[in-house]
């Protein structure tokens, strides 16, 4: 659960945690519940972006995205059918944190004036050019010369990456609307994202951006919002509710493995005490006293629990190996399940053991003997 978990959390991360992001439907409800209410809803706009760069005094940046599938590149006898592309506005590296392996981000000139330069993802910049240097050539895209100006750093097999950028292209959005109506064709989605200013309450800046979208679409004073501001908070409380069920069940399954565990190990102990009667007898004549042989056996039962759950500990860890090796889901035990796991076998032999380490402490020195 652990390592789903992370994972999840480690494809969020990239959304960033001081961004909002404005679209039609919310993160935290079922889609398909209200779909059609939403689905009336305008989209984005070019208008909305413009006009939080014009009045958010809460804002740090924010960017306007478009982008759409089915597109084909090439680079000579190279090409990737059904490539996505992103057309976004000059800030989105800044909110993003597009990392580059090599070569550079759009500068304001060739944003401004639509120049025809692309940014590659890891995936289909290999793709194209087949380990060889491609930072600097030109790629046919719409029928049209595009220079690659540099290419992103992989994003790797996380299988839950919110957006993977592997698999896509970047233009600015003033290239792209050349070649595309950016305000009315359906195929094409739309993303507007406002990060805010370092210390700015998230509520706040969400109040602000609320007045700013419904003062543009004209919105009145008792009609309901017609957009949704969503954030990584969202994602976070739906995500925790489902882990929260997902832990009490594994919790369930786990205290019955421990029942089926306790009642082993105290069977082992019965039959410990049972062929060390006679010695148990001999001890206490010599004056042994009763808690010497109720922790002789104790402890007895706590290492056996241990030595159990040291195996189980490495079974896992060569388990978690072979699973990474085979699927790109990365499994990880962190120390505090160590610590939980070898915890809970010693705990696991004090309740196993208690019975007959009582039982032996309190036999009659004569009877064991004689037994």
């Amino acid at each position: 659960m652990d390592s789903l978990q992370a994972n999840i959390v480690s494809g969020f991360n990239e959304l960033g945690s001081d961004v909002i992001y404005l679209d039609k439907m919310p993160w935290n409800e079922d889609p398909g519940q209200n779909y059609w209410k939403y689905a009336k809803r305008p989209d984005p706009s070019f208008e909305d972006y413009q006009a939080i760069q014009k009045r958010s005094k809460l804002g740090a940046n924010a960017a306007y995205t478009i982008f759409t599938g089915g597109r084909t590149i090439k680079y000579r006898s190279s090409s990737v059918a059904n490539a996505f592309i992103m057309g976004c506005t000059y800030e989105y590296a800044a909110i993003q944190n597009l990392k580059l392996t090599e070569g550079r981000y759009f500068s304001q000139s060739e944003y401004e004036s639509g120049s025809n330069k692309i940014i590659l993802g890891f995936k289909l910049y290999n793709e194209l050019f087949k380990g060889i240097n491609g930072v600097g050539k030109e790629v046919k895209l719409f029928g049209q010369n595009f220079q690659v100006i540099g290419y992103l750093e992989s994003e790797g097999d996380n299988v839950f990456n919110f957006m993977n950028f592997d698999d896509a292209m970047w233009v600015s959005y003033n290239s792209l609307k050349k070649y595309i109506n950016v305000k009315e064709e359906s195929d094409v989605g739309r993303m507007l994202t406002i990060k805010a200013k370092p210390g700015v309450e998230m509520t706040e800046f969400k109040g602000e951006i609320a007045s700013i979208i419904r003062s543009v679409r004209r919105q009145r004073p008792l009609e309901a919002d017609n957009f949704s501001l969503n954030e990584l908070s969202m994602l976070s409380q739906v995500l925790d509710s489902v882990f929260k069920v997902l832990n009490i069940a594994g919790l369930i399954i786990g205290i019955f493995a421990l029942i089926v565990g306790m009642v082993s190990v105290a069977n082992i102990m019965f039959v410990s005490v049972k062929e060390r009667t006679g010695i148990i007898g001999i001890k206490k004549a010599l004056g042994a006293k009763r808690y010497i042989i109720l922790m002789e056996f104790l402890i007895e039962s706590i290492i056996l629990c241990i030595l159990g759950g040291l195996i189980g500990l490495i079974l896992v860890f060569v388990s978690l190996w072979v699973i990474s090796m085979l699927i790109p889901f990365k499994m990880s035990l962190s120390v505090l399940n160590v610590a939980i796991g070898v915890g809970t076998s010693i705990v696991v032999g004090i309740i196993a053991g208690i019975i007959p380490a009582s039982q032996a402490s309190a036999m009659n020195p004569v009877e064991a003997i004689r037994s």
